[in-house]
């Protein structure tokens, strides 16, 4: 199959699983449709050096193209890296944290072949043993914030339709965002609506994306007999953290406050932020009523959340200045 198509892999501190994920587009013939464009996005280890021996001994120097970025601008800058220098018709966005089913590549630019009026496509994420992950969604309300931090059977019940993850399917789907970890993007989504938004260090960029590409009409389709392997967790620790309710980095409150703000305005942003302390209340008044409950809510939480509240599109702080 001779297809246009630009697979971009930003690594950060991940040589390991970096390399696997080419191995894995390798062995399953991904390599013979597509280029890659490998983003370090300022690891300052031994990424480069170690990524680059492993693809000479692999012979791949065609296949692959390095690029070193002077800064860790986040996801959303080193995946715009390399949409900037592709010029094919399809842009696979792809975590270094996965491994590529066979097949699964060339089916999803098939699923947008045969669907031109959609922009982008998404497959099955998976854990390594094949069960299925979350992977698509509704966007972020307001309301959800008091759905999550409840985490109450009755409320949750009560605002279903409006509850984020979407339930695990096997059958083809139209979810309003989907998880960035893998997706294929329509070269002309980029031009009606531009490159994912660099104020986003971390989180909350991909949903951004997806809606702003619904508002000006691009849909995603979600194709689950295209599979790619998931690990979570190579260059955040967000979602271990969240795990354990430990507290969850700045960066995440700030992506948080920004996308509120952005597309539901400032009193958006202040509803949120009160429905999440109601939930919280829901919670605590679980808690003094069984002790053995534990609340969905992360250390400090009830603070960070109130993060660039005053100036919700102030730019990041880098986790290189935390104090």
């Amino acid at each position: 199959m001779n297809l246009e198509n630009t697979i971009i892999i930003v690594n950060f501190k991940t040589p390991e699983l970096t390399i696997d994920c080419i191995e894995s587009l390798q062995s399953t013939g991904a390599l013979n449709c597509s280029q890659v464009s490998l983003i370090d996005n300022h690891s300052m280890d031994h990424s480069m050096s170690e990524i680059e021996a492993h693809i000479n001994t692999l012979a791949l120097q065609n296949s692959v193209s390095l690029h070193e970025s002077p800064i860790n601008g986040g996801f959303s800058a080193g995946n715009n890296i390399g949409i900037k220098k592709a010029s094919s018709e399809y842009v696979l966005l792809l975590n270094s944290d996965t491994l590529v089913r066979p097949g699964a590549i060339e089916l999803l630019v098939k699923t947008l072949e045969d669907n031109p009026e959609i922009g982008m496509a998404s497959p099955r994420l998976e854990w390594l043993d094949g069960a299925p992950q979350e992977s698509c969604f509704r966007f972020h309300r307001p309301i959800n914030e008091l759905i999550r931090s409840a985490a109450t059977g009755p409320i949750t019940k009560l605002f279903k339709r409006y509850e984020v993850p979407l339930e695990v399917s096997n059958e083809v789907s139209s979810p309003e965002w989907t998880s960035f970890a893998c997706v294929l993007i329509r070269r002309q989504v980029f031009e009606d609506i531009g490159l994912l938004d660099e104020e986003f260090f971390m989180y909350f960029e991909d949903v951004d994306f997806c809606k702003r590409a619904y508002k000006v009409g691009w849909k995603i389709i979600h194709n689950p007999a295209a599979h790619v392997v998931h690990l979570r967790g190579g260059s955040s620790p967000v979602k271990s953290q969240a795990a354990t309710k430990k507290r969850l980095p700045r960066y995440f409150y700030e992506s948080r406050a920004r996308y509120y703000f952005k597309h539901f305005g400032r009193f958006g942003l202040f509803a949120a932020n009160m429905f999440w302390h109601l939930g919280w209340l829901v919670a605590m008044g679980r808690k003094l009523a069984n002790r053995a409950y534990q609340p969905n809510i992360c250390e400090k939480q009830w603070r960070d959340i109130w993060t660039n509240f005053a100036k919700p599109a102030a730019p990041y702080i880098h986790p290189d200045n935390y104090l």
